[in-house]
């Protein structure tokens, strides 16, 4: 997590196709946007989903953006404050991308 409020992630698909963007308990209040950035050399499948913590045994899994096509050296923000609230307490949901295996990306987080 950097320290001006922003969180920056670089994902590779090549290390697990399913990445935690924010575990649960992180207790982040408000997510102002989300920037995925295209570092592949060709287009790139996304889906943003919040899953609740694993510690629960449950596993609900709901999706905020779900097989998302970005063309390749393409940028796409996601900005819509009131789909990126959620629970993150301690109990609550983590936030997690998920990427076709060879895929990367870059992930900003604007809190």
């Amino acid at each position: 997590m950097a320290t001006d409020g922003n969180i920056y992630v670089s994902v590779n698909g090549a290390n697990g196709v399913d990445v935690e963007l924010l575990a649960p308990g992180t207790n982040v209040e408000s997510i102002k946007s989300i920037l995925f950035s295209n570092t592949d050399n060709a287009a790139i499948t996304v889906s943003l989903f919040i899953q609740d913590s694993p510690a629960l045994g449950v596993n609900s899994t709901v999706y905020l953006i779900k097989s998302l096509e970005i063309p390749e050296a393409v940028s796409f923000l996601f900005d819509e404050e009131k789909m990126l609230r959620f629970n993150n307490s301690i109990d609550g949901y983590g936030l997690y991308v998920t990427v076709g295996s060879g895929d990367t990306m870059d992930v900003m987080i604007n809190t």
